[in-house]
């Protein structure tokens, strides 16, 4: 099995934190509450995000303390662990608060 290492999980957090604001651009919630198929696809890419998280090593988040590590890896074991209690109104400002800013921050960490 290939290793990854820590610079391909913050890049994958990146792209997928990318791909939902992408898919969840010009939408509103109601449409994310009522679109079954854009619903799966934010929760995934949530969770993938969450679990690059999850498995970055403790010595690259101390370097970039000012990631929410806690709160991302948080978001998706809630979204694994609780499937069919997902809160709409959470999903919806992770992609449109959280996600942005995380996005940012990954930029600046990458460079």
């Amino acid at each position: 099995m290939t290793k990854i290492d820590d610079t391909t999980r913050l890049q994958h957090m990146l792209d997928y934190s990318r791909k939902a604001c992408e898919f969840t651009q010009g939408k509103t919630q109601a449409d994310l509450e009522s679109n079954e198929v854009l619903t799966l696809a934010i929760v995934r890419l949530i969770e993938i995000v969450g679990e690059a998280a999850a498995n970055v090593s403790p010595e690259r988040r101390e370097e970039f303390q000012d990631i929410p590590w806690s709160e991302i890896i948080g978001m998706r074991n809630r979204v694994v662990h609780a499937y069919f209690d997902v809160n709409f109104n959470i999903v919806w400002n992770t992609v449109t608060y959280n996600l942005p800013s995380l996005i940012a921050q990954l930029e600046a960490s990458l460079e």
